[in-house]
């Protein structure tokens, strides 16, 4: 994702970045877990749009820095090559789409507790990257 990320400073490729997403999912207890963290921290407006079929309303990096943790984000920076501050505003810009991207229909998928594949990892960063840098 490198040419993706390019505006951002990073040079993350594609691979890193699934590897960033996927661990992100880890940390969290995948999409399901994810969604339920920031829901509990007080995101729960901006989680139901990006779960929704409507628009996305936005989220800070402060927010999804304080809703994820300082130390996730900091691994996600360690493994992308950023710093902390950095990787909290990619972070925020690419989980709305990811949710988005991973609840078809506004509904949560079965299998929303798990770590997808890397195949869909794939998909996944390839349809944050044309939402973001088109």
């Amino acid at each position: 994702i490198g040419s993706f990320l390019g505006s951002t400073g990073t040079g993350a490729g594609p691979a890193q970045m699934e590897q960033a997403i996927g661990a992100l999912l880890q940390q969290h207890g995948g999409i399901g877990g994810l969604v339920t963290q920031l829901t509990q921290v007080g995101l729960g407006a901006q989680v139901a749009s990006w779960v929704g079929s409507g628009q996305n309303q936005t989220v800070t990096a402060t927010e999804i820095t304080q809703a994820l943790g300082s130390g996730s984000v900091g691994r996600n920076a360690q493994q992308l090559g950023i710093n902390p501050q950095e990787a909290g505003s990619l972070l925020a810009q690419i989980v709305p789409h990811l949710i988005d991207h991973m609840t078809p229909g506004g509904q949560l998928p079965a299998n929303a507790g798990q770590v997808p594949r890397s195949d869909v990892l794939a998909s996944a960063v390839k349809a944050i990257a044309s939402r973001l840098f088109a």
